[in-house]
C-alpha cells in the first residue's frame, strides 16, 4: 500500500491565509514558507546579512597545545644553551631577574618584586645569589639616600649577550630548514603571541616593548 503523499489545495478554493501552505498528512512536518515572506538565509541568519562563522571550539586549544609542546623543547633547548655558555648555575628563576634588570635598569627591590609576582624575602635572596655571583649590583638611589637600585654588572650584561647568542644560533639553524612562506607564517604567529602577551612577558612594561626580528629571508 502507497502511503498518502502531501499535497498543495489550488489557492482558488481555500482561504488567503491558507493559500500559501502545503496541508500535512500522515506525521509529515515539512512546510513551505509563504512566498510573500523573505527567503531563509542558508547561511543562518536573516535574508540579506551576513554573519561571519565562528572560529571551531578546538582552535584556541589546538594552538594551547602546540605552544607548550614547543615550550617544553625549547627548555631543554635553552638549557643546553645555557650550560655551554658558562659553568656558572643560574637558576630560571635567576634568569628572570636578569631579563628584568636588563629591561628595567635601576628599579628598586620592590619594583622587581612587582614585576616577577614573587614575596619580596625571595626577590631578596635571589638577588643576594646573583650579586655574590657578580651579575647585579646594588647601587644608592640618587632620589633617595634610603632606596638602593639594582644594576646588572658588566659581567651580568656579557652573560646575557652570550645566552641569547647562543639561542639564536640554535634556533637558526632550524629555522634554515623551513620554507620561506613557514618562516613568514612563524613570525606572524609569533608577533601576534608576542602583543597577546604584552611585548615580552611580565618582566616587559608597557612601554619597553623589543619588536620580533624578521627572520623570513634568513
Amino acid at each position: 500500500m502507497v502511503p498518502p503523499r502531501a499535497v498543495r489545495l489550488p489557492l482558488s478554493r481555500v482561504d488567503p491565509p491558507d493559500s500559501y501552505r502545503l496541508l500535512e498528512r500522515c506525521g509529515d512536518d515539512r512546510s513551505v514558507a509563504s512566498p510573500l515572506s523573505p527567503a531563509p538565509d542558508v547561511r543562518g541568519g536573516p535574508a540579506g546579512m551576513t554573519s561571519n562563522p565562528a572560529p571551531p571550539p578546538r582552535e584556541p586549544q589546538r594552538a594551547a597545545e602546540a605552544a607548550r609542546e614547543l615550550i617544553e623543547l625549547l627548555e631543554v633547548l635553552w638549557e643546553r644553551g645555557r650550560d655551554m655558555v658558562s659553568s656558572t648555575p643560574v637558576s630560571a628563576s635567576q634568569l628572570r631577574v636578569l631579563y628584568s634588570l636588563d629591561r628595567e635598569e635601576g628599579i628598586s627591590l620592590r619594583t622587581l618584586g612587582e614585576l616577577l609576582g614573587s614575596a619580596p624575602p625571595s626577590v631578596s635572596r635571589m638577588c643576594d645569589r646573583l650579586e655574590a655571583l657578580g651579575f647585579v649590583q646594588r647601587l644608592p638611589s640618587p632620589v633617595s639616600r634610603r632606596q638602593l637600585e639594582l644594576h646588572l654588572t658588566a659581567h651580568g650584561k656579557a652573560y646575557l649577550r652570550d645566552l641569547r647568542a647562543q639561542r639564536e644560533e640554535a634556533l637558526l639553524a632550524v629555522i634554515a630548514d623551513m620554507s620561506p612562506t613557514s618562516r613568514k607564517a612563524l613570525l606572524r604567529g609569533l608577533t601576534g603571541f608576542h602583543d597577546a602577551v604584552g611585548g615580552g612577558g611580565a618582566a616587559a612594561p608597557s612601554g619597553h616593548r623589543t619588536p620580533l626580528k624578521d627572520v623570513s629571508s634568513a
